[in-house]
């Protein structure tokens, strides 16, 4: 078969000119003697396959889907990881999910990351998403973190600092627990202490709403000086706004040490190998209990949204972004860093 016939061969197969373009060059450029004559065009097809197959993943990877529960530091978080994908040229996408709504998602590959699984308070979901393998877990992005139980400091100077002390001023709580949204893992939490009737907390209920609203019912017991005991946790503006003390003793439910926590990154299952490039800055964002509680202060006092709030931070810590972006890049093949600087106006 002449040269001639095996290029009308591979036309045929509809190959595009970007192809071609390919086909021709690898042909003027190669010696033209003692190469046999289909060696360019095999070399443009691999070319070819190579560069669909990475056009399909770049396009697929372009719109990371994330989710937030309507916690305050996870749309803190969120937000900065919006300002570097933006930055990088990717589109970020974020659902107003309750957790385990937002695990059933990773699980069907509907959301592709999620900055707050709180640990140990989602164990139980943990559990059952990685013994089926539908899950992992990239990186954990905060320590240091507290989610346990918490009283105005007032109550705790009346005698209450631990567990164990609230059933004996049950009626001054009016025998209620305040919680966030239903479903919450950590509500389940009590609700299981609740049933086991542990630490003689006897015909006590939980009081589930939003973090929004359980917050605003706090601020009015605190205002007239009245009891009550509430789920709380770190980074929040919580801990400034009000003088509270978390209660000790509650480790079989919430974990040592006040109920010290750990925040991983979640992705669905192959998300960091499918996407390399993303799933590299996600298993690097790393964040910190002081960068947290100072965006959440910003939104929440200051009225500016998260990302406003997040791109204020960012260019008074440009130290943070180094090790994020460490060989992360943008969806163009530059290096992220740059890119991330200029939007922020830090080059």
């Amino acid at each position: 078969m002449t040269r001639w016939r095996r290029w009308r061969v591979f036309r045929r197969f509809r190959v595009n000119k970007q192809v071609n373009k390919q086909v021709n060059k690898l042909e003027g450029s190669m010696p033209r003697k003692g190469i046999p004559s289909g060696i360019p065009v095999m070399l443009a097809c691999l070319l070819f396959l190579h560069q669909g197959a990475f056009g399909a993943e770049a396009d697929a990877c372009k719109l990371v889907r994330m989710a937030d529960p309507g916690w305050s530091d996870i749309t803190a978080t969120n937000a900065i990881a919006g300002i570097l994908l933006d930055a990088l040229g990717y589109e970020q996408k974020v659902d107003h999910l309750s957790v385990p709504i937002t695990f059933v998602g990773l699980k069907k590959g509907q959301i592709d990351v999620f900055l707050g699984n709180w640990m140990p308070a989602q164990k139980p979901l943990m559990e059952t998403q990685l013994k089926d393998g539908a899950i992992d877990v990239l990186h954990a992005n905060l320590v240091n973190a507290k989610f346990t139980l918490a009283v105005p400091s007032y109550v705790a100077a009346a005698g209450v600092k631990s567990f164990s002390d609230l059933a004996r001023f049950a009626d001054k709580f009016d025998s209620k627990i305040y919680g966030i949204e239903t479903g919450a893992p950590a509500n389940q939490n009590i609700k299981t202490m609740l049933a086991a009737k542990s630490f003689g907390l006897d015909n006590w209920k939980l009081v589930e709403s939003s973090e929004q609203s359980m917050l605003s019912q706090v601020a009015r017991k605190v205002l007239a000086k009245e009891w009550i005991v509430f789920l709380a946790w770190e980074p929040h503006l919580m801990n400034t706004r009000f003088q509270l003390t978390y209660l000790d003793g509650g480790n079989a439910y919430f974990g040592p040490n006040y109920g010290g926590a750990t925040v991983n990154t979640l992705a669905r299952k192959g998300y960091a190998a499918q996407c390399p490039n993303s799933g590299r800055l996600f298993s690097q964002l790393e964040f910190n209990v002081d960068l947290e509680n100072k965006i959440i202060s910003d939104v929440l006092t200051q009225k500016v949204d998260a990302k406003t709030a997040a791109a204020r931070q960012l260019k008074q810590h440009p130290e943070l972004l180094q090790a994020w972006l460490n060989g992360v890049k943008t969806r163009g093949g530059e290096d992220g860093l740059p890119a991330v600087k200029k939007m922020l106006g830090l080059n």
